[in-house]
């Protein structure tokens, strides 16, 4: 059941979503505010779907190792479930997530929750992955990161797969994907199609 919308007079709450490539730093990002709000003393619950387990099956765990405790759900829903009188709420791996995830993080900034979505905003194909799209549509602040692209050294945006898998969602690490830019991503996909082609 969604949360009825805050009264007049009642303060916003509002959505802020952290995007970009993988090993750019989103979860890294995310830890860093919710830690900050926690030093503030305001109640601050997290969520990641429950598919990822690739570092932890609970915590929300980044490429270097910081970590913050989380509640795994398999549909995006289930966070009004759990909520319970927080003031920031913190969603990791987003694209992962429900079409039905920017309708639920409206309803929390309505009842006065600030809601801090970090996620891929492409997928491995270089395009809109998931519910991102939408949440960056209706979000009033966004952060986009970037890593470095390990061939030139230019800023990061896209995350080039290694592995041959063609499914969307490949869950994996520095063993599957690697962080590149526009031009060398482009390039090894024309290389790689090049190569299936022979």
């Amino acid at each position: 059941m969604f949360l009825e919308p805050a009264f007049r007079g009642q303060r916003s709450g509002w959505i802020e979503i952290i995007c970009g490539s993988m090993f750019s730093g989103k979860t890294e990002e995310l830890i860093r505010r919710i830690k900050r709000a926690r030093f503030a003393n305001q109640k601050v619950q997290i969520f990641k779907p429950a598919k990822d387990v690739r570092y932890d099956e609970k915590n929300v765990v980044s490429h270097d190792d910081r970590y913050i405790d989380s509640q795994p759900i398999t549909h995006s829903k289930e966070i009004l479930d759990y909520i319970d009188n927080a003031n920031v709420v913190g969603i990791d791996e987003a694209q992962f997530f429900d079409d039905d995830l920017p309708q639920v993080c409206q309803h929390l900034a309505l009842k006065g929750v600030r809601v801090i979505v970090a996620g891929l905003d492409m997928d491995f194909k270089g395009r809109p992955f998931g519910p991102i799209p939408a949440l960056l549509s209706v979000s009033e602040y966004i952060t986009k990161v970037h890593a470095i692209c390990p061939h030139c050294g230019n800023l990061a945006t896209h995350s080039y797969r290694l592995s041959e898998e063609q499914d969307t969602v490949v869950l994996g690490e520095k063993d599957k994907y690697e962080p590149r830019c526009r031009l060398c991503y482009s390039m090894g996909n024309i290389l790689n199609f090049k190569l299936k082609k022979d």
